[in-house]
């Protein structure tokens, strides 16, 4: 695991089970502070405990947090915290952000079988994270990856009516009035 993790933050969303602990667990034993994100409080603590206790995480780089993001005022709640604003988990152009989708391929975690019959475990998905988490790789900001490597994303994804449609829902989401 490369070094210059350390001295990082990650907010790693669903960080209690499949790629999102995998990643989580990698990033904090790589010396990023990580910030394990559950849809309860409760969740994200026992999460934490697994990897306190089956990982070489250590405690003080982790940091349990709850939040249901069907209900809006919790992932606010946790947007805030993170010194983060609600639209910047919509859209990646925030120069002081780094933020890109990555697609981490078919995993063996509990959505496989709507997907597939096999796949990678979630430590081998979560590793295509970690690698475009380093900073001795290059990435751009707000692209596409597929696994470690760019793509194109979908058509809808960048077409004008489509991104004028989402960014005014995150103006309304965050209180923005134009």
């Amino acid at each position: 695991m490369s070094s210059s993790l350390s001295g990082r933050t990650a907010l790693v969303t669903g960080a209690t089970s499949g790629i999102g602990y995998q990643t989580a667990r990698l990033l904090a034993e790589g010396g990023t502070t990580v910030l394990v994100h559950g849809r309860t409080t409760e969740e994200a603590h026992a999460a934490v405990d697994r990897l306190v206790t089956l990982s070489d995480a250590p405690a003080d780089r982790l940091c349990a947090y709850g939040a249901d993001f069907a209900r809006l005022e919790e992932v606010e709640q946790l947007a805030a915290y993170a010194r983060s604003q609600l639209a910047l988990t919509v859209f990646a152009a925030d120069p002081r952000v780094t933020a890109v989708s990555v697609h981490p391929g078919v995993c063996a975690t509990g959505l496989m079988p709507l997907y597939a019959h096999e796949g990678e475990s979630p430590a081998e998905g979560a590793a295509h994270v970690i690698r475009l988490c380093d900073p001795a790789t290059e990435i751009v900001n707000g692209a596409y990856y597929d696994r470690d490597q760019r793509v194109t994303p979908a058509p809808v994804a960048t077409e004008p009516r489509t991104v004028k449609r989402l960014t005014k829902l995150a103006d309304l989401l965050v209180g923005h009035t134009a």
